[in-house]
């Protein structure tokens, strides 16, 4: 716990009061600061989720109004139906615990991913005392000479009815157009295979839920709430400085933002040729990156399926976050009429991410790599198009993620690679690898994430492919 001085806890205190409009928030950032927030476990004793494990702290009394708001997810029938089917043949037993936590939007963790061109002292303080853990060896963050002014708003969501509202941006910084708690490990216990990296990502072992930070002029965002596997695609792309990188399906633009939390690439290009979805990533660029960076990160707007012939070899690491039958999302947010074509839609999606894909493979330079990634457990979207692909493409070649990402994070998320049956790819039920042949080109398919209770990251899959030199 920290403490302050009496004298601190007074300084603290008007300077809250300047920076807040209403009171409330000065109310409750004391209230997180200074450790009225008591956790209860959201695993038992035997591993298993609690039903409604959520933080013990007092809220200000809200009205009627806001009480009807607050509405709560109803899963559709149809899609679950559907899911319940598939997931059932290709994940055999893990469906069933798959699906509970799925089901249960009150149970899904978030993390904290914070941006190194601001000051973030006073949030990583907040995180740490409230029992957030950095998901990744950490080193020094690289900081810009001249910091943006920043604003500090932490009102944390935390029971089970709480929800955090989404602010609307409205943002001015302007970028070019173109047409184109899980226990921190001890230092010395971390595995070795992951490099310190300047992306630093908070996550906690409940469903503690920060506040989105609505923006100001002037003043950048200090932090980007995810789905903490997110960031595990932007890790196997491996950004370094200077880097020319193409993020093929960019909106709404977290993994951009966590590139350029890795490193300071020479040029990325955030392609999203959907004009509401591109409005609302460049006004996420905005809210996060700084003017200096504006020469660096350029927003375009074309097919991406045609992006790699026109800008063939331009690339160093190119990611496809492909268009997906998302489960999270359709199993909430599909209207019982909309179901048969967001299912005909979804047997249309393979053939468009193979396109994808391929397009992506013109696009790097040979020696370059390329990393698919999609937020469904389908099969079909993720083992089966990297195979498709890697069948019309001598050039790309699979590497292996299981060693180099899934083995050091299996603390924190629970992984599954491809496996073979009768000549279908399914998933193994051992987070051991096995040491066949195959096994070991089923690994380099690539890995999934899946959310299971107490580690409900997820679903993630991604793979990576290397062009070939010629």
């Amino acid at each position: 716990m920290i403490s302050f001085s009496p004298s601190t806890t007074f300084l603290f205190f008007l300077w809250a009061r300047q920076m807040f409009k209403f009171p409330v928030y000065v109310r409750s950032t004391l209230r997180i600061i200074f450790g009225k927030v008591t956790p209860r476990p959201l695993c038992s004793s035997n591993g298993e989720a609690g039903h409604d494990a959520v933080f013990k702290a007092k809220k200000p009394q809200q009205d009627s109004a806001s009480q009807v708001n607050r509405i709560s997810k109803k899963e559709c029938q149809p899609i679950l139906d559907h899911f319940d089917k598939q997931y059932s043949e290709e994940l055999g037993d893990l469906w069933t615990s798959v699906r509970s936590v799925l089901l249960n939007p009150h149970s899904w963790q978030y993390g904290v991913l914070l941006n190194r061109f601001t000051v973030v002292t006073d949030i990583k303080r907040v995180l740490l005392s409230q029992g957030f853990s950095t998901l990744l060896p950490q080193k020094e963050a690289l900081t810009l000479p001249s910091v943006v002014p920043t604003v500090f708003n932490a009102d944390c969501q935390t029971s089970k009815n709480s929800h955090a509202k989404c602010p609307k941006d409205d943002s001015h910084l302007q970028f070019q157009n173109s047409s184109h708690a899980v226990i921190q490990q001890p230092e010395s216990e971390r595995c070795p295979i992951l490099p310190s990296l300047s992306l630093q990502c908070y996550i906690h072992p409940y469903p503690l839920r920060f506040p989105s930070q609505a923006h100001r002029p002037g003043q950048l965002k200090q932090y980007y709430l995810l789905n903490a596997a997110s960031l595990l695609p932007v890790l196997a792309l491996q950004v370094r400085n200077e880097d020319k990188v193409l993020d093929l399906c960019s909106a709404p633009g977290g993994k951009a933002l966590a590139i350029m939390q890795c490193a300071t690439p020479a040029f990325l290009c955030c392609n999203e040729p959907d004009s509401h979805r591109r409005d609302r990533l460049a006004k996420t660029l905005e809210s996060f990156l700084p003017h200096s960076m504006s020469s660096r990160v350029v927003v375009s707007a074309q097919d991406g399926r045609s992006f790699g012939q026109k800008e063939a070899g331009n690339y160093d690491k190119v990611l496809v976050d492909a268009p997906c039958s998302n489960d999270r999302s359709w199993l909430f947010s599909s209207a019982d009429q909309q179901v048969e074509q967001r299912l005909k839609e979804r047997s249309r999606l393979p053939r468009l991410q193979v396109q994808l894909l391929r397009s992506a493979l013109s696009a790097v330079r040979p020696g370059g790599v390329v990393v698919y990634s999609t937020c469904t457990l389908s099969t079909g979207e993720n083992f089966a198009v990297v195979e498709a692909v890697l069948r019309d493409c001598p050039e790309a070649e699979p590497e292996d993620l299981w060693e180099e990402i899934a083995l050091p994070l299996s603390n924190y998320f629970t992984f599954r690679p491809a496996h073979r049956v009768s000549g279908l790819v399914t998933h193994t039920q051992s987070l051991q690898p096995q040491r066949s042949h195959a096994a070991s080109y089923d690994h380099k398919l690539g890995i999934l994430v899946l959310p299971q209770p107490c580690k409900t990251w997820g679903p993630m899959f991604l793979s990576r492919l290397r062009k070939r030199k010629r």
